[in-house]
């Protein structure tokens, strides 16, 4: 029972943490900055997870979901992110990066 809550938590955390950024990132930033925001969020969050894997020396087994497991799937849905976006969208947030103005009609 103790394996299954572990892995419930570990799905949790990784869901929560890719799709709290993806909301916040459609409601701060332009439109077209959302899909370059979002894939650079995700690969920090899997740099953090690789660093909290490697200081805890995480197994990296095949019969548990890891922290391994989490820096893949951010790393993953990161790419899928960049790929979907426009190369000019990348260097514009690049440019800007920051949040829309508070005051918007």
């Amino acid at each position: 029972m103790l394996h299954h809550r572990s892995h419930f938590a570990m799905l949790t955390l990784f869901s929560l943490l890719t799709a709290l950024p993806a909301v916040l990132a459609f409601h701060l930033l332009e439109p077209e900055l959302v899909l370059p925001a979002f894939s650079a969020l995700l690969f920090v969050e899997a740099a953090f997870a690789v660093i909290v894997a490697r200081l805890l020396h995480c197994p990296d087994s095949a019969d548990d979901v890891t922290l391994w497991d989490l820096a893949g799937g951010f790393t993953l849905i990161g790419c899928a992110a960049a790929v979907l976006g426009e190369p000019d969208q990348a260097a514009l947030f690049l440019e800007q990066g920051g949040p829309r103005p508070a005051s918007r009609p």
